[in-house]
């Protein structure tokens, strides 16, 4: 199989030239563009969530060979996440390559984290099966660079910290209301309130309700720092 132009300069801006490219071509193929005749690359994204994982994993306990099973889940979460993921998928301009339908072409996809997070470990995927594991993880390591060096040792998303928090002081886990939703259906933004029972509550605005209710956590977290 013969790649595209664009195919073949996304190769050089991921660092690996593939024996196999019909690997990459399934690997930027998502299900709306899929067909009897095109894979897509679901099945690849299920298989480059565990390789990353694994690389993730083995990473962490060479770096700091004291740590609890308590310290590095949250480490590894904040680095697998689809934040991340996402962010190292635009880092490589993956987005410019991905083989979407009209309607996620329509609504933006190149730019949707979801996507973006997906592609990266589909692309992953691809890399491993065509060069095995040694490789992928080199790969991985590059690509992800200081992010693993620099994880913070506290690496608790902000909910979970939130909700500790809450627990300490025998409170009810916060509660995450959507205060509005605006923009068009395939684009729309989110403002979600985090609530705390004794009526303390901050508000956050993002396109994914994830997203806003993790950064009304932090908002949250930080007036409650203030305070305390």
């Amino acid at each position: 199989m013969k790649l595209s132009a664009e195919l073949r300069s996304f190769q050089d801006r991921l660092g690996h030239r593939f024996t196999r490219p019909e690997l990459l071509a399934q690997a930027v193929t998502h299900a709306s563009m899929s067909s009897a005749n095109r894979d897509d690359n679901q099945r690849l994204e299920f298989l480059g969530d565990r390789v990353l994982g694994l690389v993730m994993a083995e990473a962490l306990l060479s770096l700091d060979k004291s740590a609890t099973e308590g310290q590095l889940a949250p480490r590894f979460n904040a680095l697998v996440r689809k934040e991340t993921c996402a962010d190292v998928a635009r880092e490589i301009d993956l987005g410019a390559v991905l083989r979407l339908g009209r309607s996620e072409m329509l609504s933006g996809g190149r730019r949707k984290q979801a996507l973006l997070g997906d592609g990266i470990e589909a692309v992953i995927a691809a890399v491993y099966m065509d060069a095995g594991f040694e490789v992928a993880r080199a790969l991985i390591l590059r690509l992800w660079g200081t992010r693993v060096h620099e994880v913070e040792e506290d690496a608790r998303d902000a909910k979970t910290a939130l909700q500790e928090w809450a627990q300490a002081r025998g409170l009810s886990p916060p509660a995450y209301v959507e205060v509005a939703r605006t923009g068009p259906d395939h684009a729309p933004v989110f403002t979600i309130a985090a609530e705390l029972e004794t009526g303390q509550s901050q508000k956050a605005t993002a396109g994914s309700k994830r997203q806003a209710e993790q950064a009304a956590a932090g908002n949250l977290l930080a007036e409650l720092e203030k305070s305390s």
